[in-house]
């Protein structure tokens, strides 16, 4: 998505890293760049406003529930994979070696 409008920090990698955002995962001065932009660009801060939404959703919802530490090892592993540009595996990450959501193989 891009609004088609030049900005300093392009459209793309703002929504490459819009969770590293949400979570406040990133240096300082990569979030007011992108604090920036969304006041620039409205696809991407209308993006970002939907994100924000799912989020505290998710939250609200599950927030509650423990996440298994094998599932957030698998997880954060296919997230490594991608950050690298290396394929990633078709396999959901949420089976366990029994087949079943990780949950049910409990």
């Amino acid at each position: 998505m891009s609004c088609g409008e030049p900005h300093e920090t392009d459209c793309s990698e703002v929504l490459d890293h819009l969770y590293e955002f949400l979570d406040h995962e990133m240096p300082e001065g990569d979030s007011t760049k992108f604090e920036t932009h969304f006041g620039e660009c409205s696809p991407c801060l209308e993006k970002y406003g939907l994100e924000q939404a799912v989020k505290k959703l998710v939250k609200r919802c599950c927030g509650q529930d423990d996440v298994p530490t094998d599932l957030r090892s698998k997880v954060m592993g296919r997230i490594d994979l991608i950050r690298s540009g290396q394929a990633v595996p078709d396999q959901d990450v949420s089976l366990g070696d029994t087949g079943r959501p990780a949950a049910a193989a409990e």
